[in-house]
């Protein structure tokens, strides 16, 4: 009898910071999969196959947050974050966001409109035997559906437009739009409706958010504006200050007590605050030296905060061993900094760039897509603008494989989407400069941000000393 052989299965690895047309590149230059320096990889005990980089100590730190946690009725999990979240899944973006609110109610009262015939028509045809898709629209220009929204014409549901329903929201990084905040036409609001309930719970809640991804370095950021789903680029969790009931009352904080005893024992400190752990954290997800040594763990699992200085095995002497506490600060002054210029972004001041005109074309302002140079010191706006002298370490700010930067570029263009027709135009009839403006913000917000992660000391972790303080 003929033994069955096992399967072999190999892996080859990129640069994760390559574009695609440098992975197409690769790929015409051996011409055949033989050429590809293959490596033969197993899975560990836990069956992960990719181990390369895996750091075991990362298991000791504390857990941001865990889903069992999550999900248990204990009062006090060990975790730092009790609650976490998904952004907003709409799974009809085009309808339910735009950069102008007054696009946005027209579209959704339009679906809305939609939506409604067709329930008429399921009350018409109200014998179960008759199959929902048989008499639905299937117009894309009038409605977008979902498994949700055909639920609820099953169910026989009556839609009515709220005008409370806009909210401010985060769509990607250094990305504001209008969202049409609602139980059914949104598929899934996930935990946002007890994390950002009101307007009012805006001024007040902050919420950390991290993107693991296979296909994206790490990243971290903040706002107060309900997310989407792929704020990072990817699905992304996000870690809230506070939650509250649907009508914005009964807040509560979502550090545990027991994360707050953790700190303030290992740190013998008793004046530290909830608040201080939150920007702790934040600026430890900034840290270079974290998200190098831990990259491949947080490919595949939340991050997880260490208690610094790091004295277990292998770990680097710091100025701070023999008074972590003051470590402890200074990173909670710089995160609390980052926090501030992170959320309030569009009130720094903007950074000086030399705005170059065109002569031979009329003043205008309005940008229908912007392109970076490629020495990326300047932007050409539109035809009769071109922003110049974008200092270099804008881009060492990076946020998955983008800069802030070029999150701005390619988020504020016109675009139209091909289904439904519906058009999403950045511009502001009522301030033309908004987008200059914004760009010259966020440069400056990407400055000072490399300059405070490149103060940050030295934590002692493994190989502290070993990787400059650069790109974050």
């Amino acid at each position: 009898m003929e033994r069955k052989r096992k399967a072999k299965i190999y892996y080859a690895r990129l640069d994760e910071f390559w574009t695609k047309e440098q992975k197409f590149q690769y790929l015409d230059r051996l011409q055949s999969a033989v050429n590809v320096e293959w490596q033969e990889i197993t899975p560990d005990e836990k069956h992960t196959w990719l181990t390369t980089g895996l750091e075991g100590e990362f298991n000791s730190f504390l857990a941001i947050g865990d889903q069992e946690a999550k999900e248990s009725s204990l009062i006090e999990p060990k975790v730092v974050f009790k609650n976490f979240s998904g952004g907003v899944k709409t799974n009809r973006d085009s309808w339910a966001y735009n950069f102008n609110k007054n696009s946005l109610s027209n579209n959704i009262k339009r679906t809305i409109e939609t939506f409604n015939e067709q329930v008429s028509k399921r009350q018409r045809y109200s014998d179960e035997k008759v199959k929902l898709d048989n008499f639905l629209v299937r117009d894309e220009s009038r409605i977008s559906w979902s498994d949700g929204l055909k639920s609820c014409v099953n169910r026989q549901l009556k839609l009515e437009y709220q005008e409370d329903h806009v909210r401010r929201s985060l769509y990607r990084p250094f990305t504001q739009s209008f969202l049409y905040f609602d139980p059914h036409l949104n598929e899934r609001r996930y935990q946002f409706s007890i994390i950002v309930p009101t307007e009012q719970t805006e001024a007040e809640n902050r919420f950390i958010t991290v993107t693991n991804h296979s296909q994206l370095p790490f990243l971290a950021g903040i706002s107060c504006y309900t997310p989407s789903l792929d704020v990072g680029g990817r699905p992304t969790q996000c870690f809230p200050f506070y939650t509250y009931s649907e009508d914005g009352t009964n807040r509560r904080e979502n550090i545990t007590d027991w994360a707050l005893m953790q700190f303030r024992t290992h740190y013998s400190d008793e004046s530290i605050s909830k608040w201080d752990i939150f920007h702790y954290a934040y600026a430890l997800l900034h840290h270079p030296n974290y998200r190098q040594r831990y990259a491949a763990n947080l490919k595949r699992e939340l991050p997880r905060i260490p208690l610094v200085p790091y004295t277990g095995e292998g770990a680097e002497p710091t100025p701070f061993n023999d008074k972590p506490a003051d470590l402890f600060w200074l990173l909670a002054k710089a995160g609390a900094r980052l926090a501030e210029i992170h959320v309030h972004y569009e009130d720094q001041p903007e950074y000086p760039l030399k705005e170059v005109e065109n002569p031979d074309e009329p003043l205008n302002l309005r940008v229908e897509k912007m392109r970076l140079s490629k020495d990326k010191t300047q932007i050409k706006y539109n035809d009769f603008l071109t922003l110049t002298g974008i200092p270099p370490k804008t881009f060492n700010y990076r946020l998955g494989n983008r800069s802030a930067l070029d999150w701005i570029i390619d988020q504020y263009q016109i675009k139209t989407d091909k289904r439904s027709g519906i058009t999403n135009d950045p511009n502001q009839l009522e301030n033309e400069g908004y987008i200059i403006s914004l760009i010259k913000k966020v440069i400056t917000v990407s400055v000072e941000t490399v300059a405070i992660v490149e103060g940050l000391p030295a934590i002692g972790l493994p190989n502290d000393f070993e990787s400059p303080l650069t790109t974050i």
